[in-house]
């Protein structure tokens, strides 16, 4: 697959170049919504809306990235490789789809190679009905004080009390209660907010402006961290709705090939979880159907995404840190969600264009329902 690796970036504001000559060469349009704050570098930011299709099309494909900040070096790679890619494109127009692409829902995480937002959020946990009481995460509060320790690297108590949770409960549980979300500790990991944060309420705008005339509607996003190295899983990405799931698994699990999990059914290598953010979509764009899903690439082992993710929140709770310190600290963070090799790259653009063009067939074939 030639070109893939000059798809990738090592920056927030060189993907975002990418993504933008990108778009220019295919003749596409862009919308920027402005994030309030500047980038690692001093650069703008921005979630870059970029529509190739009719702006009426009936069928709509969104494929976006880094909804999970440094996510995005993965994701960004598939949107500038897509955009370049004229069989994709031509595939995409045979079937009637226009395709929204979302460069950088979460672009100050992005540039800062953080996971969360400004506001110190997990953007797919933010997705709640702030009016009401929200979820409580009792098993959060009970590992929070081990999770995000007062020194780093963690001392070997911490360490002790760590592995015992593990020995006696398993990773699995570990996973489940960590990164379920929560809305109590505001330091801590996986914190879902308490308010609406500010790529919360652009999404939702981005899908007031550009998706609310599409009658069927497929969202791929992509994230990473989960699972073994270079793997997409297909994880139904919904609410609990039988019959969005079997359209999920006819279009995208290639007769058993490329299994569609779900949270719903235990089947997902991701915990249940709430507040996630393509909820919006049924409250944004009524007048569509909607399926999607999450592409989720792994790249380290769990133990070691876990670790960098704690670092990454005593590093922000400690931006006095000594320099060798932060540094490792960030690039532990970089390693935990992007492997930077041509292989791995490959195998990312290589299954989020399957993806993609089963998405497109999908959205071309009429549901048994209509």
């Amino acid at each position: 697959m030639n070109g893939v690796s000059q798809s990738f970036a090592p920056s927030y504001a060189q993907a975002r170049r990418k993504f933008l000559e990108a778009a220019a060469t295919a003749g596409v349009a862009v919308r920027s919504y402005a994030h309030p704050l500047q980038g690692s570098e001093g650069e703008d930011l921005a979630l870059d809306v970029a529509l190739d299709g009719a702006v009426d099309a009936d069928r709509l494909l969104i494929v976006s990235s880094a909804c999970h900040g440094v996510e995005g070096f993965c994701g960004s790679g598939v949107q500038v490789y897509a955009l370049h890619d004229q069989a994709w494109r031509d595939h995409a127009r045979a079937n009637g789809v226009a395709v929204l692409y979302l460069h950088a829902l979460n672009p100050h995480g992005f540039s800062h190679r953080r996971r969360v937002t400004n506001e110190n959020v997990d953007l797919n946990r933010n997705f709640q009905d702030f009016s009401g009481p929200l979820p409580a995460n009792e098993a959060y509060r009970a590992l929070h004080s081990l999770l995000v320790p007062a020194d780093w690297p963690p001392d070997a108590a911490n360490a002790s009390a760590v592995a015992d949770f593990l020995a006696q409960r398993g990773m699995a549980a570990f996973q489940a209660a960590v990164s379920r979300g929560q809305h109590e500790f505001a330091d801590g990991l996986f914190f879902g907010g308490t308010t609406p944060t500010w790529s919360n309420r652009t999404v939702r705008q981005v899908l007031r402006d550009h998706v609310t005339r599409a009658r069927r509607v497929a969202w791929i996003d992509l994230h990473t961290g989960l699972g073994p190295s270079g793997l997409g899983e297909r994880i139904y990405a919904g609410r609990d709705d039988p019959q969005a799931m079997q359209r999920a698994r006819q279009w995208w699990d290639g007769g058993g090939a490329t299994p569609v999990t779900s949270i719903y059914d235990g089947s997902s290598s991701s915990a249940f979880l709430t507040g996630l953010m393509w909820m919006a979509i049924y409250q944004e764009c009524p007048q569509a159907e909607y399926t999607g899903i999450a592409m989720e690439y792994g790249t380290e082992p769990m133990e070691q995404v876990m670790f960098a993710l704690r670092g990454d929140h005593w590093l922000h709770n400690h931006p006095d840190a000594p320099v060798a310190l932060a540094s490792q600290i960030r690039q532990q963070m970089m390693q935990a969600f992007y492997t930077d090799t041509e292989v791995w790259q490959a195998q990312v653009v290589s299954q989020a264009r399957q993806s993609m063009f089963q998405a497109a067939v999908g959205l071309n074939t009429p549901s048994p329902s209509a």
